[in-house]
């Protein structure tokens, strides 16, 4: 494989770790009462756009987000791992195509923000906002069909993460055996579980939300676009203390780290 596309990928992996690491702390921080915020994906870009060379941060942040993006549409276009042509190698590869298309527009978003008006606001609000045209679109049968879609799609990814977790397939990226720390092997390992585990937890959690949206479950409508934030706010309901949401939150700053160290070590065949 070209080294300019293993760069690529490496920072990319190395957003998104920064991604889930900063999402994760910051739910963690709430959940024991120590500041912080339910932040989403978007809710973090904005946070980081308050900081102290929040504008240097989010250049770096949103180009490498697009690097993520564009090492998925490679990894689906190119197919330079040689995923197989069968049915599962196909949902895979459409799979990393819309994981693409997500982090592209991430990473647009992160770029354009440093040229926002801070006066201005966000027009991000909570995800939830949309004017007459998205609340047209999400209204009536249209809406349902596509909050069930978007949730079964969603539960897929969830169960997913649960049987890579399971059956450990996260560690092939690495060549495990090739590194000679049995140190740095355990922790890559227990990394992997605790972020893939909190990862199908969080995603399953929004699947539950536009399912129940998409079939009027509850009351709730195909308007009611929740994400992220809100599935730390549903853990936080539902638990008694904040030790769930704080579980939740440690694995998902798991899960940042292990992008990182996919960053650092994961192997391709060349």
């Amino acid at each position: 494989m070209d080294d300019k596309i293993k760069k690529v990928a490496y920072a990319g992996y190395a957003a998104k770790g920064a991604v889930y690491a900063i999402t994760g702390i910051l739910a963690f921080m709430t959940a024991f009462g120590m500041g912080g915020e339910k932040a989403g994906k978007l809710q973090v870009i904005e946070f980081l756009e308050k900081q102290p060379f929040g504008k240097v941060i989010l250049a770096v942040l949103g180009t490498g987000l697009i690097c993520y993006a564009i090492w998925r549409f490679i990894q689906s276009v190119q197919n330079p791992e040689h995923i197989d042509d069968d049915t599962k190698g196909t949902v895979k590869r459409i799979s990393f195509f819309v994981s693409g298309l997500i982090y592209l527009g991430l990473g647009i978003f992160a770029i354009v923000d440093i040229f926002r008006n801070p006066s201005s606001g966000s027009g991000s609000g909570s995800g939830s906002g949309g004017g007459s045209t998205s609340n047209s679109l999400l209204s009536g049968d249209t809406g349902k069909y596509i909050f069930i879609a978007v949730g079964l799609a969603l539960a897929g990814k969830a169960i997913y993460q649960f049987i890579k977790a399971y059956k450990g397939d996260f560690l092939k990226k690495f060549k495990i055996e090739s590194l000679t720390e049995g140190p740095k092997r355990k922790f890559i390992k227990n990394m992997g579980y605790a972020g893939l585990i909190a990862r199908g937890i969080v995603t399953g959690i929004v699947a539950y939300f536009f399912l129940t949206a998409g079939f009027g479950i509850g009351g709730t409508g195909s308007e009611d676009m929740k994400g992220t934030s809100e599935a730390f706010s549903f853990i936080q309901q539902n638990s008694s203390g904040p030790w769930l949401l704080g579980a939740v939150a440690a694995g998902l700053v798991c899960y940042g780290i292990y992008m990182f160290t996919l960053a650092r070590y994961r192997k391709f065949d060349d």
